[in-house]
């Protein structure tokens, strides 16, 4: 069995399926850390050089592993070349 299906068979269960979508959130902005790292072309550590800071931040930013701040996020994507901007969207319950 691969990731994918494996993924899919675990959703099937609804308490699963109901965690996975409360932490859907981190997992995008997790993704979009990444994302924006790896458009720029830099690495973690890179990275962290234009932070002054140490690789194992990036890495647990990137890991959802924290809780960072606004302005925390604004320096990251300024590292990387992006404005950061905030687009709200209606709840899915609300759909």
């Amino acid at each position: 069995m691969n990731l994918k299906a494996l993924k899919e068979q675990a959703l099937q269960n609804s308490e699963v399926n109901a965690e996975y979508e409360r932490l859907a959130p981190e997992f995008e902005l997790a993704n979009t850390l990444i994302s924006m790292r790896q458009r720029a072309g830099l690495t973690q550590e890179e990275l962290a050089q234009r932070l002054h800071t140490q690789k194992s931040n990036i890495s647990r930013l990137e890991r959802g592993d924290s809780n960072p701040g606004w302005k925390t996020l604004q320096r990251y994507a300024q590292a990387c070349g992006f404005d950061l901007s905030v687009l709200p969207r209606p709840h899915k319950a609300a759909v």
